[in-house]
């Protein structure tokens, strides 16, 4: 159902697929795209005050062209680093299932073992560490935390609070905690 807010707008309405060169370093896994963002601009964490949040990071570290983004064609580039989501469709109640996540997850492996470059990874909640880490061979799965840092498949794993409001509206996930980690993914 669409937001008064973007009515007059075609929303995108189909998987969304993962935004960034595939010749990045850096791989950020977010969760799934926001019914209201993603699922209708067509594009990763745009649109939506996640992506607001997420983008002004990644241009404060470098890493994007501007500080935000808001559809397809605003001229948003990244640089050196890729972002895809385990769930590629808006979910239901904006809640994604386990199920949706196993029925994804050959898109997102798929989209790994393209990128040649791939040094580092950043993911976003424990929903994302949950659905990635086996992507790589990791078995047992260990505890999601802010700021955590794991070796596995050859990469540099780094857990990140979401960038949902629940939690920058609060104050769980600030501006440096998230630079912080990017920081430290990007090397």
């Amino acid at each position: 159902m669409k937001r008064a807010a973007f009515k007059d707008q075609e929303y995108w309405g189909r998987p969304v697929p993962g935004f960034g060169p595939l010749d990045a370093s850096l791989l950020i896994v977010g969760l799934a795209p926001a019914a209201h963002g993603g699922n209708r601009t067509g594009r990763m964490f745009t649109g939506d005050p996640s992506g607001d949040f997420l983008y002004r990071a990644l241009y404060e570290v470098g890493l994007a062209s501007q500080p935000t983004a808001v559809s397809r064609d605003d001229g948003m580039e990244l640089y050196g680093v890729r972002m895809a989501s385990p769930v590629r469709c808006a979910p239901p109640a904006n809640k994604p299932t386990a199920e949706e996540r196993d029925r994804c997850s050959p898109f997102l492996r798929e989209e790994i073992g393209s990128m040649p470059n791939l040094r580092s990874v950043m993911v976003l909640g424990g929903f994302g560490w949950k659905a990635f880490l086996p992507l790589v061979g990791v078995e047992r799965v260990p505890k999601f935390g802010h700021g955590v840092e794991v070796l596995a498949g050859g990469l540099r794993v780094f857990g990140c609070y979401h960038v949902s409001p629940h939690n920058t509206y609060t104050g769980r996930l600030t501006q440096e905690m998230l630079q912080d980690v990017l920081k430290r993914a990007k090397g």
